[in-house]
């Protein structure tokens, strides 16, 4: 980051589509085609791994730190690109609604997805993906294995199968592949799919000149098979079962803390194998996105582990993260680390220390700024640094006007005129907010689409700490408008950010 620039927090789940669920397909691209005619430089996209419905489809909670989600390809691209006919695909009724039916999404796109792979199974063109099969076999080989032997076995995590799959006994893997061949290539497929889509709309965006943010959840979860095929990786007992889990102290959100349940890594066996398995993730994913924002940033200073039979995380404890080896270890690898650091929270001395000898710019939020001292409330427009990154809400955050009208206390209200250092009227607070940010040192600004909208607790993505009625915003058709898109590039023209 060296210039004034801005960009808008969306995920492709809430994006436009006749499908129930956003996707790759031509709201992506539409919405491409908005962010650059405004003038926006940046697209930033929450974790796009496979998600599932025992985790409340959350994006954070993934099986896999290298697959794709499924639920993201776009039929409609299927049909463009010959892997289904238009007769191939219909559309259920319920699909309509204007939320995400996650379990409706996945029952309709299994369906559409047996089609395809029955048409390829008779194709003769199968280059390309022999190609991305063997270019991406360091990961798919296990995931399409790991996928399949979980259904086979109604869903249940890994370590409730046979004790012969469960710890990956060489001769067991090879009679299951063998008797399963044709399921293990139709899950390659699928991430076939994926990864032909999104590596299309990446250099489509790339040619508009928008670069994609990524978002990197620090943890991975116990059922996943990046803890099958490496528990040494994570601490874990001898029978494979969590000793310590993921979460977070007493903060903002919750009084008692958050108690994630992710494995948490263990750090002495990842640097003795080089951080091998880091490495290798980094590489993956900055094939997939230009910046990488890294949830939990925190956690590679000091994370907060909890003893896993322990059902609240206030009885955590702190323990020492790899620091600084670590990204030694990154810095040697890549030429470059555009990193976005997380820092949002408890945040020490070791942690800010970390992110300043690796230049990585931290967060900065706009509706954490009225609360306490907004002298020294680092969250405050007029304290923010020149190197970070001011959103005026994430994805766990309520809109503005959600906000405004349903969270803040009076003493939060009283500071807003306070903290922007101008008076504001409640309807266009939003407006009032953003033009803030704009307006500010911070050298990039990230403003989540419902604030552009000016939506109410409506456009709220996420409540944590709660597994309901989450991640299930979706916008509605005809909102990218050309007046909003003038509007927008009018106020980054007169506050120096135009992308231009």
């Amino acid at each position: 980051m060296s210039k004034r620039r801005s960009g808008i927090l969306m995920h492709i789940t809430s994006l436009s589509s006749k499908y129930g669920i956003g996707d790759m397909g031509s709201g992506a691209y539409a919405f491409v085609d908005f962010a650059s005619s405004s003038g926006e430089k940046y697209w930033q996209i929450l974790p796009i791994n496979p998600t599932d419905g025992i985790n409340g489809n959350s994006p954070y909670s993934c099986s896999s730190a290298f697959a794709g989600n499924p639920l993201l390809i776009s039929p409609q691209m299927m049909i463009t690109d010959g892997f289904l006919a238009p007769s191939d695909i219909e559309v259920p009724a319920s699909l309509a609604l204007g939320k995400v039916d996650y379990e409706s999404v996945s029952v309709f796109k299994e369906k559409i997805f047996n089609k395809a792979y029955a048409r390829f199974q008779k194709s003769l063109e199968r280059a390309d993906f022999d190609r991305f099969v063997h270019e991406e076999q360091s990961w798919l080989d296990d995931f399409a294995l790991f996928t399949v032997i979980k259904s086979a076995y109604g869903g249940r995590s890994w370590n409730e199968w046979p004790v012969s799959l469960r710890f990956r006994h060489p001769q067991a893997l090879k009679d299951f592949a063998k008797k399963n061949k044709a399921g293990i290539e139709k899950a390659k497929f699928i991430q076939y799919l994926f990864y032909h889509q999104w590596h299309g709309l990446k250099k489509y965006a790339n040619s508009k000149d928008i670069s994609i943010i990524g978002d990197i959840p620090i943890y991975v979860n116990y059922d996943s098979v990046d803890v099958w095929c490496y528990p040494l990786f994570f601490k874990l007992d001898k029978e494979g079962e969590l000793k310590f889990i993921s979460g977070c102290p007493p903060d903002y959100f919750s009084r008692t803390g958050q108690r994630w349940g992710n494995p948490v890594y263990d750090w002495a066996r990842l640097k003795q194998a080089g951080y091998s398995w880091w490495v290798e993730r980094i590489t993956h994913d900055l094939k997939l996105f230009d910046y990488l924002r890294i949830d939990h940033f925190r956690g590679f200073a000091a994370f907060w582990q909890i003893p896993a039979h322990e059902k609240l995380a206030v009885f955590g404890r702190w323990v020492k993260g790899p620091g600084v080896s670590f990204f030694k270890v990154l810095s040697k690898h890549f030429k470059a680390l555009p990193i976005i650091a997380e820092d949002l929270g408890e945040i020490t001395e070791d942690v800010v220390g970390l992110m300043k000898k690796f230049n990585f710019p931290g967060m900065r939020v706009l509706l954490f700024s009225f609360n306490g001292d907004i002298h020294n409330n680092p969250h405050v427009p007029a304290n923010y640094p020149v190197h970070c990154v001011a959103y005026s809400g994430t994805h766990d955050n309520n809109t503005i006007q959600g906000w405004f009208k349903r969270e803040a206390n009076p003493h939060e209200k009283a500071n807003i005129s306070r903290v922007l250092q101008k008076k504001f009227t409640p309807g266009s607070l939003h407006w009032t907010m953003i033009e803030v940010l704009m307006k500010s040192r911070a050298e990039m600004i990230i403003i989540p689409m419902p604030d552009f909208l000016g939506l109410k607790e409506e456009g709220r993505m996420n409540t944590p700490a709660t597994k309901v009625n989450n991640w299930q915003w979706r916008i509605k058709e005809g909102a990218l408008t050309a007046a909003l898109s003038q509007k927008i590039a009018g106020l980054l023209k007169k506050t120096d950010r135009f992308n231009s």
